[in-house]
């Protein structure tokens, strides 16, 4: 998931939770706790998707340019 979907799923859970009164709804499935499952699920997902994206722009290349220099050796020309 991207991070639009999981800002969307995120959205959408808090209507779920937050804007629907829970009379609206007649089926014997609890309107809220569907939206609290899936604000936690956005925010996971963003999470995750933050995470990667971090450690991702700090490998350019794959290569980790940090760790590469040791003071010895010149970092190899690009």
């Amino acid at each position: 998931m991207g991070v639009g979907v999981s800002i969307f799923t995120i959205t959408l859970g808090a209507i779920l939770k937050f804007a629907i009164s829970p009379t609206a709804m007649t089926s014997p499935v609890d309107v809220h706790v569907i939206g609290v499952i899936l604000m936690i699920v956005g925010g996971v997902s963003f999470l995750l998707q933050f995470l990667l994206t971090s450690r991702s722009t700090r490998t350019a290349r794959g290569v980790d340019r940090e760790n590469l220099y040791n003071g010895d050796n010149p970092p190899p020309a690009i």
